[in-house]
């Protein structure tokens, strides 16, 4: 159960690396991880303490990114709607793509 477990981290911490990050994907798995750790407890073993330290860092990991995302899509619709009313002919669809080029955070190393 433990190797399903590390699985579903790695799972995570894929999802977390994206660029842009899949924060739907990650928060599934980092859920499903937390129900397992949680809900299994000690009856994992010696991975139990693990298990839950990397479910930690994990949730650390999200909020952090998630925050940064969410941080930088404002900031991208507010440079798109100064160049949309600057130049009326700029094309909507083709602001944000610009902004994905910019860089965003990995997950931290575990």
């Amino acid at each position: 159960m433990a190797n399903h477990c590390y699985g579903l981290f790695e799972l995570a911490a894929v999802y977390l690396s994206q660029a842009p990050p899949l924060l739907d994907g990650a928060r599934l798995s980092i859920d499903a991880l937390g129900f397992l750790v949680d809900g299994l407890g000690d009856r994992l073993g010696d991975a139990h303490a693990s298990l839950r330290d990397a479910l930690a860092q994990l949730r650390l990991a999200y909020v952090q990114i998630s925050a940064a995302d969410q941080g930088g899509a404002a900031d991208q619709g507010g440079a798109a709607d100064q160049g949309g009313a600057a130049d009326q002919g700029g094309d909507a669809a083709g602001a944000p793509a610009a902004g994905d080029a910019a860089p965003s955070p990995g997950a931290p190393e575990a």
